[in-house]
């Protein structure tokens, strides 16, 4: 069996923690047993690797999510990468075309689709391995697992399985009666009598399934054909496209919790500590969080059943049964990603300003792991001053290099091609300046350090 997780999501939901590159797979407020920050990803990866399941693995996903997922998960983590972000469908028709093509997956083999950010405990895992024994048992064209419903939420898709006495009889799975997609809660109510469970995104199917049903639709089964046309796939859910509209599907029942940790009033149930990062909060303030990712102190007076949430994005202050209109609130806005995380550290803005004749300065203090670095690049629109302020690296300037250290200050005007290597973990403040300042002005020439250093030893 192959695991494809799916990672997507476009961080308006857990906003101000969360945006278009942070989604809220990616936060780091969740204890791990260590007693350290953990996100979900991080905890579900964890989880997979307990179980021996991650080196079966594959994470799906789009190119603004590539960096943060190398740097939660490693460098080594396997991704199918869409070349634009669309929907399940295609992402699915990718992955499996990648699997086909690329990796030689057999066809026989089940692939089972997760997705990224359940907040669960191991056993969860465990019964996702069994639906490859359920499928082949079955016979089914697809194998969903579904949640025993906690409550008759609006929430949650339902499925609702097929009541008749044969499939009653059946213990570990039931044939798909149909599917009810968010209903009103007294609809829900009657739903869960009718035996129906949460739909919690997990399924199963043979590759040979689904490169078959590419070809019916005159799609392509080879990954870099499926990239070539990626743009042309149909941009819908694989659900609507694949799963409602299979001849046999059966669904298996799981019975321990699950959550969905999309919101901030889910979110802070799972949080030990009311208050994160600095912040004072009275004890008449009753039910309330505060996740400060700023260093300054938020305070909070005689409020109860809030969340205060603050990030260099932005401050959120919210009844928590009013969390969830954030999305809505937010879907207009379209404001500069003021916190980012790379495959090699995390930047944060600090400062962002427009003067007169179109010049812009923009400020960021960036940190850099031990061992990683920047790619070898050069920008066009823009100079930059660099000033160290701790740890110490390695600087390739123009094929030169260099040593940096904390109190050295480095100007790099547009057009001068420079990389960075920390050899300890390395803050340094990045001022930019231009007539247009954007994350997309970058010619990268190359990302390995070692083919870096032999543009150096060519050059000299």
């Amino acid at each position: 069996m192959k695991l494809v997780l799916l990672s997507g999501g476009s961080g308006k939901r857990l906003w101000p923690l969360s945006n278009d590159s942070r989604s809220k797979q990616f936060l780091k407020v969740l204890d791990n047993p260590n007693g350290d920050l953990e996100s979900m990803v991080q905890r579900v990866w964890r989880q997979l690797q307990g179980l021996k399941l991650s080196d079966s693995a594959f994470v799906a996903t789009g190119r603004s999510q590539v960096d943060i997922l190398q740097n939660q998960l490693g460098s080594e983590v396997r991704m199918v990468v869409e070349p634009e972000r669309r929907d399940t469908f295609p992402a699915i028709a990718l992955a499996a075309t990648y699997l086909y093509s690329i990796e030689g997956v057999s066809l026989n083999e089940v692939i089972t689709i997760v997705p990224v950010d359940p907040f669960v405990e191991a056993s969860f895992f465990e019964e996702v391995t069994k639906l490859e024994q359920t499928l082949h048992e079955s016979g089914a064209d697809i194998a969903l697992m579904g949640v025993k419903p906690a409550l008759a939420s609006e929430k949650y898709g339902y499925i609702v399985p097929d009541q008749s006495e044969e499939t009653a009889s059946e213990q570990t799975f039931r044939r798909v009666s149909h599917f009810r997609e968010k209903p009103a809660q007294s609809d829900a109510v009657a739903l869960i009598q009718q035996g129906a469970l949460w739909n919690c995104g997990v399924f199963a199917f043979k590759l040979d399934y689904l490169i078959n049903l590419l070809l019916e639709k005159g799609l392509p089964i080879h990954y870099e054909e499926t990239l070539k046309q990626y743009s042309k796939l149909p941009k819908i859910s694989f659900d609507y496209e694949v799963i409602e509209k299979a001849e046999h599907v059966i669904v298996s029942r799981y019975n321990g919790d699950w959550k969905d940790l999309g919101t901030w009033n889910t979110l802070t149930e799972e949080l030990t500590k009311p208050v994160m990062g600095k912040g004072i909060m009275t004890d008449d303030s009753v039910n309330t969080h505060i996740v400060n990712e700023l260093d300054m102190p938020v305070t909070v007076l005689g409020l109860s059943n809030v969340v205060v949430a603050v990030s260099p994005d932005g401050i959120l202050v919210t009844d928590k049964a009013a969390s969830p209109r954030i999305k809505e609130v937010m879907k207009s806005v379209d404001y500069r990603t003021m916190y980012e995380e790379r495959r090699w550290g995390r930047y944060q803005v600090v400062d962002y300003s427009k003067y007169g004749e179109g010049n812009e300065v923009l400020t960021k203090r960036i940190c850099v792991k031990a061992g990683k670095n920047l790619s070898y690049h050069l920008h066009e629109k823009r100079s930059e001053v660099w000033t160290v302020i701790a740890g110490q690296g390695q600087l390739i300037l123009n094929e030169k290099s260099f040593v940096l250290g904390a109190g050295d200050v480095l100007k790099i005007p547009e057009g001068m091609r420079h990389g960075l290597r920390a050899v300890t973990d390395l803050e340094l403040i990045e001022v930019q300046i231009g007539s247009d300042l954007f994350e997309e002005d970058i010619i990268r020439l190359s990302a390995d350090w070692n083919e870096i250093e032999k543009l150096e030893i060519q050059s000299m």
